[in-house]
C-alpha cells in the first residue's frame, strides 16, 4: 500500500507481460470502457494484469498534476490481477467485472485501507470492513487500484480538504474538478481507472462529471444502501445522499449500477425495486420537458446553446420534446428558503460528523455547513419539512406529462479553485441542489466544450426508479453529441 499526497507521484511500474493479440477495442486499455475490457479480458484478448498495469502507469504520469489518487494499492492490484487472471485460464469467471480496474472514492470504506473521509480526524482511520457497494464490485471481480479525492465529509462542491489538498481538473488545471466526487470524476476522465463510485447529497455526482466531462448517475433515493459511507443512513437528510457510478461510458453505468443496487439488509431506506434495463427504452415514445434557464440562475450562451442542441437531436430522434420549466421551479424565486433544508439545526449535524471522526480543524469550505446562526426553530423546521414535501408532489404532478427532464446540470463551466463560495458563483449550483430534493434519477453525459476547452455535460432527469430511461436518453444524446474526449493532460 503506498500513500500519496498532494503532488506525489506513483512509482513506476514496468509493463505486464501479455501474449500479443490485440482487440481494436483495447488498444490503449487505460481509456476503453468497462464493458469492453470484461468482454475482452473474458475473451482472453487481453490480460487483467495488463489492464491494471496500463492503469497504474497512467496514474504514475497524470496524478502529480491533479492529485486525484490519494492512496495507491498497486501492489495488491497486481496480485489481484494476476489471480483473476489464473482464475480465468481454469475456466472460472468471478463475476461480470471478473478483471477489470477501478478506484473508490476516499468517503468509502475499505477494509484494511485507511479510509479518511476528506476529514483530519480520520487521516489513520482503517475500517475492519468493506462498504457494502465495494464487497459487491469486489464480489462481482473488479480489481481495486486505490481512493480517491474527496471534499471534506463529501459536503462542498470543490474537492479540497487538510488530510489531502485539492484535487485539480485534468481539462485546466487552475480549476476545480468539483466536488465531492472531484477525485473520481477527475482520475477517470484522465484514463486511469474504468471507473469510480461517487456520492451525491447536492450535486457531488453529477456536478464533478459535468466539471470533467465524465458520465454518471444520481440514482433514485432508496435504491443504492449508503452502509460504509462517510454519510450513512438515517435523519432528515436521509433522502438525499445516494451513491452511483461515474465512467467515461454511459453504457457502463448501468452494468455498474445493476451489481450495486438493491438492499443489504443495513441501510433501512432500500426499496427491492426492480432495476430495468436502458436497452429495452423505445426512445420515440418517450416525451421530454426541456429548458435552459429555470428561471432562478441563468447558465451561460454556451451551457445553453449545448441544452438547446441535446434537445433538438432527441426531437430528430423521434421524441415529444417540449421547452418547458417545471413551475414549482421558477416559483421558488426568492423564496428558496422555504425548501432549505441543509443546516437548520445551525450546524449541529455537520459538528456531530466532525465529533465522530475525531476532526477538530476542518476545512474552511464547511464554515458555511456550520453555520449557528442559520439555526431555526422547530415550527419552521416542521413547516420547511411540509413545503419539501410540497415542492416533491408539485414536480410529480408535472412529470404525470413527461419521462425525462433534459436541462444544465450547472449554470457555469469548471471553476477557478477556491470560487464556490462567491456570491456570484454559489447559485450555479442550484441545477443539482434543487432537483436532488425529489429524489430522483439523473444521469450527466457530455455533449458539448466551450471556448476555454472545458467540458458542458447535460442533465437527464427520470421519473422514481425509471434509472432505464435516464440512461437511455442519456447513451442516445453521447452517441449524437460526442460524449467523454480525452484530455491532453
Amino acid at each position: 500500500m503506498r500513500l500519496l499526497g498532494a503532488g506525489a507521484a506513483a512509482p513506476f511500474l514496468s509493463s505486464c507481460g501479455s501474449d500479443q493479440r490485440r482487440s481494436p477495442l483495447v488498444e490503449d486499455p487505460a481509456f476503453a470502457s468497462a464493458v469492453d475490457l470484461a468482454g475482452a479480458i473474458r475473451a482472453r484478448e487481453i490480460s487483467s494484469e495488463e489492464v491494471v498495469g496500463a492503469c497504474l502507469r497512467r496514474i504514475e504520469e497524470v496524478n502529480s498534476r491533479i492529485n486525484a489518487v490519494v492512496l495507491l494499492t498497486a501492489d495488491a492490484a497486481l496480485v489481484e490481477a494476476r489471480k483473476a487472471d489464473q482464475a480465468l485460464a481454469r475456466g472460472k469467471l468471478k463475476g461480470p467485472l471478473h478483471g477489470v480496474p477501478m478506484t473508490l472514492k476516499d468517503s468509502l470504506d475499505t477494509a484494511g485501507i485507511v479510509s479518511t473521509g476528506g476529514t483530519s480526524g480520520r487521516a489513520g482511520f482503517v475500517p475492519e470492513e468493506d462498504a457494502t457497494v465495494v464487497a459487491r464490485l469486489k464480489a462481482a471481480g473488479a480489481i481495486f487500484l486505490g481512493k480517491t479525492n474527496t471534499s471534506e465529509l463529501t459536503l462542498s462542491f470543490e474537492t479540497d480538504n487538510l488530510v489531502y489538498g485539492r484535487t485539480n481538473n485534468p481539462y485546466d488545471l487552475t480549476r476545480t474538478s468539483g466536488g465531492s466526487s472531484g477525485g473520481a470524476a477527475a482520475i477517470v476522465a484522465a484514463g486511469s481507472a474504468a471507473f469510480d463510485i461517487g456520492s451525491g447529497t447536492g450535486g457531488s455526482i453529477r456536478l464533478p462529471c459535468h466539471f470533467c466531462g465524465t458520465a454518471g448517475i444520481k440514482p433514485t433515493s432508496g435504491r443504492v444502501p449508503r452502509t460504509g459511507h462517510i454519510i450513512s443512513y438515517g435523519g432528515i437528510h436521509d433522502g438525499l445522499t445516494q451513491l452511483g457510478p461515474i465512467a467515461r461510458y454511459v453504457r457502463d453505468l448501468g452494468l455498474i449500477l445493476r451489481i450495486i443496487a438493491g438492499p443489504d439488509g443495513r441501510d433501512p431506506s432500500i426499496v427491492p425495486m426492480r432495476l430495468r434495463d436502458p436497452d429495452r427504452v423505445s426512445l420515440p415514445r418517450l416525451r421530454a420537458a426541456w429548458h435552459m434557464d429555470n428561471g432562478l440562475f441563468s447558465p451561460t450562451a454556451e451551457i445553453a446553446g449545448v441544452v438547446r442542441q441535446a434537445a433538438a437531436a432527441l426531437s430528430d430522434r423521434g421524441l415529444e420534446v417540449e421547452e418547458e420549466v417545471p413551475p414549482p421551479v421558477p416559483a421558488l424565486k426568492g423564496r428558496l428558503d422555504e425548501i432549505d433544508n441543509w443546516i437548520p439545526d445551525g450546524g449541529a449535524w455537520v459538528r456531530r460528523l466532525l465529533r465522530q471522526a475525531g476532526t477538530e480543524e476542518h476545512h474552511p469550505l464547511l464554515d458555511a455547513s456550520l453555520d449557528e446562526e442559520q439555526e431555526i426553530s422547530t415550527a419552521e423546521l416542521t413547516k420547511r419539512l411540509q413545503r419539501i414535501d410540497e415542492f416533491r408532489s408539485q414536480m410529480l404532478s408535472f412529470m404525470e406529462n413527461y419521462d425525462v427532464i433534459v436541462c444544465p446540470v450547472n449554470a457555469l463551466t469548471a471553476i477557478p479553485h477556491g470560487t464556490s463560495r462567491q456570491r456570484d458563483v454559489a447559485p450555479a449550483f442550484i441545477y443539482t441542489w434543487l432537483y436532488n430534493i425529489v429524489g430522483w434519477p439523473s444521469a450527466v453525459v457530455r455533449c458539448g466544450t466551450s471556448s476555454e476547452g472545458l467540458p458542458i455535460g447535460v442533465q437527464v432527469l427520470a421519473r422514481p426508479w425509471r434509472e432505464d430511461v435516464a440512461l437511455a436518453v442519456a447513451g442516445y444524446l453521447e452517441s449524437v453529441m460526442g460524449g467523454y474526449q480525452r484530455p491532453t493532460i
